[in-house]
């Protein structure tokens, strides 16, 4: 229990200190916030991804009176359930109608109260560090009454104008090196990326759905992440890492997954059992991530290229899959139910690699019955024309232009 002094206190601090804060770079996650009245706006995304520079810069768009509240505050942590009616009489003096509440999730019974928010008619912004918890529950209790959008770290274009650089081989590559998380872009500092995997683990997995083999997860987590762009099975992984159900690994893959570090790519299939039951392949959201936590030893360049790919994908289109019968495509994307685009990623094309990687493009184009592919590569551009099939090379810095 927590009197109203302290969360007077606490609100006052918070405000003062989020008030205060830099605008920092423009986000182009801002430009597709669209605030509708008596509609919660949720955004998720990995943590140190900006999501709160995200909120003052929304609110300097289309806010005047602002009251933000974080409830990971050291301060909060006895907060009960009956604390929600001191919290409302603070919020009441306070004459604000807009409210942005940051991880609000971690709080029993906290979408009850968000419902009565709405209910009486204040405008309201969550953010959090889940991609399922915030939707799952608000769906439950607020059906048609919330709008769902998701924050990445910088995209390429976002770490060029943060660092003010040129587009060109050189920026890609440092880009596809370092990620886009911007504390780190801004202070280059070796160690924050690993420390914030640790951070995430343990309070956004750990402690939450109250995992008591913290290390066991971390190897887990580790290995997934040094294997951005490899198929992964929970019965392989079962044995490799000596747990005895399939069931524990998936939980722990849904865990890293809702938690953002990493995503899973499905195999594509008519049937949505056998896209369950066939391996995925494994992605990271962040590059950086992959370079400072991962235990690869060479510089990949071919798997963090596809892993920009993915990136790029997962947040311009609503369904992705990989393709592979006899052979492999990288990308599938669906649009309305059908196969609209079909992508190979290779870094360079060679005379040594040509035939694998328009074979197993060409595999896809005609399983789709489709006339055109791409093939993605860090700078090379070229047309093949092959059984009245066309195949477009274009650099990764067009394509994610």
């Amino acid at each position: 229990m927590l009197l109203e002094s302290q969360l007077s206190e606490v609100l006052d601090s918070q405000n003062q200190s989020f008030l205060n804060k830099k605008t920092g770079l423009i986000r182009e996650k801002l430009s597709d916030l669209t605030p509708v009245d008596n509609f919660v706006l949720i955004i998720t995304g990995v943590r140190r991804c900006g999501k709160s520079t995200l909120l003052y810069q929304l609110m300097q768009k289309n806010y005047h009176d602002v009251l933000f509240l974080s409830f990971e505050d050291i301060r909060l942590a006895g907060f009960e359930t009956d604390d929600f009616i001191r919290l409302l009489s603070e919020i009441k003096k306070r004459e604000k109608r807009t409210l942005f509440f940051d991880e609000i999730q971690i709080l029993t019974h906290w979408e009850l109260f968000v419902r009565q928010l709405l209910d009486e008619e204040y405008k309201i912004v969550i953010t959090g560090s889940n991609a399922t918890l915030l939707s799952r529950e608000l769906g439950s209790k607020l059906t048609g009454r919330h709008l769902s959008t998701e924050l990445f770290p910088f995209s390429y274009h976002e770490f060029l104008d943060f660092k003010n650089l040129p587009d060109n081989s050189a920026s890609l590559t440092e880009y596809m090196q370092k990620g886009g998380f911007p504390e780190y872009l801004k202070s280059d500092e070796d160690g924050m990326l690993n420390q914030l995997l640790d951070d995430i683990l343990n309070r956004d997995i750990a402690i939450r759905y109250g995992v008591r083999d913290v290390t066991m997860l971390k190897k887990l987590a580790v290995y997934l992440i040094s294997n951005i762009g490899k198929p992964v099975s929970g019965n392989k992984l079962k044995d490799m890492f000596g747990i005895r159900s399939t069931t524990t690994i998936l939980e722990f893959f849904s865990y890293l997954e809702n938690s953002y570090v990493i995503q899973f790519l499905s195999k594509f299939s008519y049937a949505i059992k056998n896209q369950i039951r066939n391996p995925k392949k494994i992605y990271a959201i962040d590059l950086g991530l992959f370079s400072q936590t991962s235990i690869v030893f060479s510089d990949e360049k071919g798997r963090r290229l596809e892993n920009l790919v993915y990136l790029h994908l997962r947040k311009t289109e609503k369904e992705v899959y990989y393709f592979q019968e006899k052979k492999e495509c990288d990308f599938v994307v669906v649009r309305k139910g059908k196969a609209a685009q079909l992508l190979q990623v290779c870094y360079e094309l060679t005379t040594e690699n040509l035939e694998r990687e328009t074979s197993g493009l060409l595999a896809a184009m005609d399983f789709f019955n489709m006339d055109e592919g791409k093939i993605i590569t860090f700078n090379q551009t070229e047309t093949f024309n092959k059984n009245g099939k066309v195949i477009s090379v274009i650099p990764a810095w067009q394509f994610v232009g």
